[in-house]
């Protein structure tokens, strides 16, 4: 092979190449789900994400003989290592061919980038942050991702492993069966308990007083989930512009707050895997992906909860029980019996200990890589 050229992405042809160059590397494979191409765009929008109001980024393409082989970005997250009180950047938005010296190539870049900004290691991969697509998928290659999951080539964890990553943590996603969740009396049971002892009232989102509900989301998430491994707090401009990409897409009887003696504990957020029809859009959303993305709703058999997240002080009630059993009814009721819990840290007991409960099954893996620079 000649010698690996990286180019910096430095204008908006190179950016458009940036994004399209996944279909080369997925071409034939029928598990990928194509991204949209107009949300990628938003994503790396520097000027217009929110995230990149306290984070910096440079994106990278390999070429080989003229023809591009690889991408990866190199992202610097001040508001992680200020939250961790950690020195370290991340790589993300990482595809390459199979082969070491182009894959070597682009994690060599994106260090040296990483290592000027007085960095110490790098980690990844991120999309771009813990709050987006997270993690390699490790085990679970012969099936597509849900909604907002990540998928990758299976060789992917071997150009890894050589280049010298080190396993920082692994992530669980669990696959949970309406008949076999149901059919658990421990969870049932503990809800029940729960619901009584609490006096917890469970109600779905108003989407007609939508920024009030997102008032109460935002409330929650950053209380919520703070004391876990590699969270982020979300900016108020950053959950705003999650909500707006994803407000049409709720389903609203699957967005679930909890309240006790009228003050927010809880909040849970459950998609209709919407990857069915992205697949089938090619990564355009016109002229007619809009219209499939509603016409082929009826026929999604998936919903993923991506969040579940109870405040510190109430958590251990055995509240979580009750959001969960309610989404399996109030799902079951709209023809939804496949579900996905993702993603859960693999030594987060708490919420392991929940999805076992629920006759869960681990069926995906995925994997943080750590690597000092």
């Amino acid at each position: 092979m000649a010698e690996i050229e990286i180019k910096v992405v430095s204008n908006k042809k190179d950016l458009m190449k940036f994004i399209k160059f996944p279909w080369k590397v997925y071409k034939g494979n029928q598990n990928w789900v194509p991204p949209l191409i107009m949300d990628r765009k938003k994503v790396l929008d520097k000027n217009k994400n929110p995230f990149f109001e306290n984070a910096e980024a440079e994106y990278f393409l390999a070429f080989n003989d003229g023809k591009i082989v690889g991408r990866i970005a190199a992202i610097k997250n001040d508001l992680h290592n200020e939250h961790h009180n950690e020195n370290i950047g991340f790589f993300g938005f990482f595809e390459c061919i199979n082969d070491q010296q182009v894959a070597n190539a682009l994690f060599d870049t994106a260090k040296k980038w990483l290592k000027e900004k007085g960095l110490e290691t790098m980690r990844g991969p991120a999309n771009p942050s813990s709050n987006d697509e997270y993690g390699m998928l490790l085990e679970g290659f012969d099936d597509s991702p849900r909604i907002m999951m990540p998928y990758n080539p299976e060789y992917y964890l071997t150009l890894c492993d050589n280049y010298g990553f080190k396993k920082a943590k692994d992530l669980y996603a669990y696959k949970l069966e309406h008949e076999k969740v149901a059919s658990s009396g421990k969870l049932k049971r503990v809800a029940e308990i729960a619901k009584k002892r609490s006096g917890i009232k469970i109600t779905q989102i108003d989407l007609k007083n939508f920024k009030s509900e997102l008032e109460k989301v935002k409330f929650i998430y950053n209380k919520a989930w703070a004391p876990n491994w590699g969270f982020i707090p979300m900016t108020e401009k950053e959950i705003d512009n999650i909500a707006k990409e994803l407000k049409p897409l709720v389903e609203p009887s699957l967005v679930l707050f909890g309240e006790i003696d009228n003050n927010l504990v809880g909040f849970a957020l459950v998609m209709l895997d919407y990857n069915y029809v992205l697949k089938k859009m090619n990564g355009r959303l016109f002229p007619f992906g809009f219209l499939k993305l509603f016409t082929e709703k009826k026929n999604i058999k998936w919903s993923r909860v991506l969040t579940l997240g109870i405040i510190p002080e109430y958590q251990k009630r055995g509240l979580d029980a009750v959001f969960y059993w309610d989404i399996l009814m109030r799902a079951h009721k709209i023809g939804i019996d496949l579900g996905e819990a993702s993603w859960i840290l693999e030594d987060n007991e708490m919420m392991n200990r929940g999805a076992r409960v629920m006759n869960g099954e681990i069926y995906k893996r995925y994997r943080i890589y750590d690597i000092d620079i």
